[in-house]
């Protein structure tokens, strides 16, 4: 049943939200909607207090290793992470108390899909495929999606469709998928790629990008049956939002338990 899931976008060791499109390697490009007070391990036992497993922390380029530790040790077991994940580092950052790890650029050198590089991060993983989540971010070209890799600037060869899912769901848990055009506008989510989700996917997969209020919770049980989970950022209060309260989207998910 869908369910409202939590995240933790970091920038420079700071917990943001920003408008997806910008994020560059040129700063003066970034839009910033939100700059926390608080550090990451705030949200993080927000997340527990309230028992909202399976949040995603995502490292927007570097300076946010610390940050992110620290989040990750305020609920050990129970959050993912991503940004800069490698088979270098995947182990490491299970050691420090990530659920899973979220790989996107890696997997697409040079903006191609490299089977050698997915099954080198499983083996670095113990070949557990639980503890990998496989972010497939995208943005839109000629009515289709395709992967956007390197800070959602590089959009890849690799086309979201049932094939593309189909090949890449035994060897990973879950889908985490931002649709980058629509990602930090508040502008309503992509109904037409939910949809295609639902369709698509046969594991755990959640959404990000657009969502503005209580009712896209609503809109998205209603275009995926059920199947696919809503990330909501800048529309939160706890991120300086107005579009929905944190509190609202705790008893949407106490609510679905319920049914």
């Amino acid at each position: 049943m869908t369910k409202f899931r939590p995240c933790i976008d970091l920038h420079a060791g700071s917990v943001k939200q920003i408008v997806g499109g910008t994020l560059s390697t040129i700063s003066t490009d970034l839009k910033t909607n939100f700059t926390s007070e608080h550090p990451a391990a705030y949200y993080a036992e927000l997340y527990k207090r309230h028992d909202l497993a399976g949040a995603h922390v995502i490292m927007l380029g570097p300076g946010n290793d610390e940050a992110a530790s620290e989040a990750l040790g305020a609920w050990k077991g129970r959050m993912q992470v991503g940004g800069g994940i490698t088979e270098k580092n995947a182990a490491r950052w299970i050691e420090k108390g990530a659920e899973k790890v979220i790989i996107t650029s890696y997997l697409f050198p040079s903006g191609t899909f490299s089977h050698p590089r997915l099954h080198a991060i499983l083996a670095a993983l113990g070949h557990d495929t639980s503890k990998l989540v496989i972010d497939l971010s995208c943005r839109k070209k000629d009515d289709k999606w395709f992967v956007a890799t390197d800070k959602w600037q590089t959009i890849t060869d690799f086309e979201l469709n049932q094939a593309s899912i189909t090949l890449l769901e035994p060897h990973c848990s879950e889908f985490l998928i931002h649709a980058a055009d629509v990602e930090g506008l508040q502008s309503g989510i992509d109904h037409a790629l939910v949809s295609k989700l639902a369709t698509w996917c046969n594991i755990p997969v959640t959404y990000a990008g657009g969502g503005r209020n209580i009712a896209d919770l609503e809109l998205v049980k209603e275009l995926s049956g059920g199947k696919v989970d809503l990330t909501i950022g800048s529309a939160l209060d706890i991120f300086g939002g107005t579009g929905v309260k944190f509190d609202e989207c705790v008893t949407w998910n106490e609510k679905q338990e319920e049914v």
